[in-house]
């Protein structure tokens, strides 16, 4: 299986049901299937929760996220390596910096990005998206 890094609004894609949820849904069921757990930044875990936090309050958030945890999902740390990808992409494409943490992460483990977000869509071409 392919290596994929989700972040975190094709997760909430899932979560909420959004056009795209069934496009994770497979991820996530071919990832389990193959014992391969898609890679997901703690910057795009944390937007996860501080989202359903702000939006649901803190105990669904922490409901939600205990929900994540039994997921194929892999939350990866940010190390220095990483920050100096992300800073070098920020420099290039000028993405939000929590937006180059995630495609940084991607570039490292050469995965596909899975996102619903459009301020990927600049790194077309330079990455492989997967769009949800």
């Amino acid at each position: 299986m392919k290596t994929y890094v989700i972040d975190s609004s094709a997760l909430m894609t899932f979560f909420e049901n959004r056009p795209g949820a069934v496009k994770v849904e497979d991820l996530l069921q071919e990832a389990a299937a193959a014992d391969q757990p898609l890679l997901m930044s703690v910057v795009s875990w944390g937007e996860v929760y501080y989202t359903l936090f702000r939006g649901r309050g803190e105990r669904a958030a922490n409901e939600m996220m205990e929900r994540v945890a039994q997921l194929p999902i892999h939350p990866v740390d940010v190390d220095a390596r990483a920050a100096r990808a992300a800073a070098t992409l920020k420099a290039q494409f000028s993405l939000p910096y929590v937006n180059c943490l995630v495609a940084a992460l991607a570039s490292l483990r050469s995965a596909a990005l899975v996102t619903s977000d459009a301020d990927f869509k600049p790194l077309k071409g330079a990455f492989e998206l997967v769009v949800v």
